[in-house]
């Protein structure tokens, strides 16, 4: 067998259907689509619309929430913490924190900052400045000789309402003083 030999095989490649070219090919005139209503229609939404009768979609129940108070943590297992300084990816002087993490390629996203998980081993010596802590990960921190510091990460929305709280303290702080002096 030579490169220039080389085939699929039969029926693996089938070409589009190409409709509405002529009462020869089978597919022509109303090209499959029947005659005359909405569907023989260019623009048609009616996919899961069941007649008027209740959809499927809308007949099964509802199952599940989207808890919006959830925190968003990158979690990160000691054990490829120390895969990562053995490969030379992570500098074990200095402290680490997210930036540096996301750095060497460990983590991604984290809104809400990083949680060290207690997966695997640690022989280095680290210190970590890092928004949670499971118990096993600090054992094994703290048993190589390590330290863990752990911060108060505020989220964008606890930003947000801290921002609007500030801006109505102030009107209201404003429209009292007018009223002191007047």
């Amino acid at each position: 067998m030579k490169l220039n030999e080389i085939r699929d095989n039969p029926g693996a490649r089938k070409s589009r259907v190409r409709v509405g070219r002529g009462i020869g090919s089978g597919l022509g005139k109303t090209a499959g689509r029947g005659q005359k209503g909405q569907t023989s229609r260019s623009g048609v939404s009616i996919f899961g619309f069941e007649g008027g009768q209740m959809p499927l979609h809308m007949r099964l129940p509802k199952r599940g929430f989207n808890n919006i108070f959830a925190k968003d943590y990158a979690e990160l297992n000691v054990g490829s913490i120390q895969k990562a300084i053995d490969a030379g990816k992570l500098d074990a002087n200095g402290t680490l924190d997210q930036a540096a993490l996301a750095e060497a390629g460990l983590i991604r996203g984290g809104k809400d900052g990083v949680r060290i998980l207690g997966k695997g081993t640690l022989s280095a010596k680290l210190a970590f400045r890092v928004a949670g802590v499971s118990a096993g990960a600090r054992q094994a921190i703290e048993n190589a000789g390590g330290s863990v510091e752990v911060i108060e990460v505020t989220s964008a929305a606890d930003k947000h309402k801290a921002k609007h709280r500030k801006g109505q303290s102030s009107k209201k702080g404003g429209k009292a003083s007018a009223a002191a002096e007047g």
